[in-house]
């Protein structure tokens, strides 16, 4: 146990002096005719009633150390670290297809992925999207209502897009997200890529030219194909290399599943924040409450008579 403000501790000398006194000090006997008789001398009594009688000075020296603040050590406690999660979104116009109960790919992928959001509170996200194009449209940020505002603007079924986002360019959108989370300092880098289509700039080595580079600035790649045939082998590559995986979903339910088993295998990940200290007056309260409570009794008659 610590102490606020540590030189009111000084003030305890004054119970200690007055419980001194309670046992020399004798006050002012007054000679009864019986006095020199053949009774006992009570010295049982005369410890009982002492004690009971240093229960004022007790209560005192309670008081100077409620107010002198005690503290103890709080529990210790963890604290997040940080996940940074960029949404790598197709916007083709292959993204306008119905998808299972949903009007678009697109609709649902942006479904999904604000579900994932909201129970990954804590962490930073951000959104780009791409075709031939790639474009950042909200940075890296714990504010994610921007993500959810974003459909009206860059949903294919509304054509606000120019045409350059009609294509589909996997690996320049994969640097461009690089690009972007190697300015982020602190956390874990996650890129979750949605697409539907293959792409024509991940031929030959190109897949494991850019895992390498996503690797080795700590970027982890997981890839989610809205289609009914089987991963891009090229992403697949980019995935496994990064530490990440690639799944291809058909229908709505499977995209929340995986969009699970993404959350699942990217843990949050905590560190001891260290200890605080609190205000500790849970014993000296307990024992206040006690000792007022005999002084209480011994008010009842457990006391020297005046006379």
């Amino acid at each position: 146990m610590t102490f606020a403000r540590p030189a009111l501790l000084l003030l305890l000398a004054l119970p200690i002096i007055f419980c001194f006194l309670e046992w020399v000090l004798k006050g002012h006997p007054l000679v009864l005719p019986f006095d020199h008789g053949k009774q006992r001398n009570g010295g049982v009594w005369r410890v009982l009633v002492g004690l009971f009688n240093m229960t004022p000075s007790l209560l005192l020296a309670i008081g100077i150390l409620i107010v002198a603040g005690p503290r103890q050590l709080a529990p210790p406690t963890e604290e997040r670290i940080l996940s940074n999660t960029l949404f790598c979104l197709d916007v083709s116009g292959s993204m306008s297809t119905p998808f299972g109960n949903k009007p678009s790919r697109f609709d649902g992928a942006m479904e999904a992925l604000n579900k994932f959001v909201e129970y990954r509170e804590g962490d930073a996200f951000g959104l780009s999207f791409f075709g031939n194009e790639v474009l950042h449209w909200v940075p890296v940020t714990k504010d994610t209502s921007a993500i959810k505002l974003a459909v009206p603007f860059i949903n294919p079924r509304n054509r606000h897009l120019p045409y350059w986002f009609g294509g589909t360019m996997i690996g320049k959108a994969l640097l461009g997200c690089h690009d972007k989370l190697r300015q982020v300092k602190e956390g874990d880098k996650m890129i979750v890529l949605l697409s539907d289509g293959d792409s024509s700039d991940l031929q030959g080595n190109r897949p494991v030219e850019i895992a390498t580079t996503l690797r080795d600035t700590g970027i982890v790649v997981y890839v989610i194909s809205i289609t009914q045939g089987q991963v891009n082998p090229a992403v697949d590559t980019i995935a496994a290399i990064t530490g990440g995986k690639a799944f291809t979903v058909a229908d709505p339910r499977a995209l929340d599943a995986v969009f699970g088993h993404i959350d699942s295998m990217q843990k949050s990940k905590f560190k001891e924040a260290g200890r605080q200290t609190m205000d500790y007056f849970r014993p000296l309260a307990i024992a206040g409450f006690a000792l007022l409570g005999l002084q209480l009794l011994a008010l009842l008659g457990l006391r020297y008579t005046p006379w």
